[in-house]
């Protein structure tokens, strides 16, 4: 959404819709990310009273859905692909391979037999 986008962004890849999206929901998860936790520990502390709990239940179903971690989605950083991701390096498979054999990727390196 456009009220968590900041004015400037600080992605260091090329910028189109799906990367600016995946990047704000990154960003606004990881700042309510204890908020949602604390509000999640009441809820599950059987020992408050219910009305307490209750309360806290329905702070957390109010939050934005950007605050989840369901929301995030693993793109590639360069193209904006949406499948096939290699977590550790957060790009698709033909970004990935593309840019190994470029050698842009330190301690990649092709593997032959």
């Amino acid at each position: 959404m456009s009220q968590f986008r900041s004015k400037v962004l600080d992605i260091g890849c090329f910028a189109n819709i799906r990367n600016i999206r995946d990047h704000t929901k990154r960003k606004v998860f990881a700042a309510n990310e204890p908020e949602r936790q604390a509000l999640r520990y009441i809820i599950r502390n059987t020992t408050l009273p219910q009305r307490v709990r209750a309360q806290a239940q329905l702070q957390l179903a109010q939050m934005h859905c950007y605050t989840r971690f369901t929301q995030i989605k693993n793109r590639c950083i360069m193209g904006g692909k949406g499948r096939g991701i290699l977590s550790d390096f957060r790009m698709g498979r033909y970004q990935f391979r593309m840019n190994a054999l470029a050698g842009n990727l330190p301690g990649v390196k092709k593997a032959s037999w």
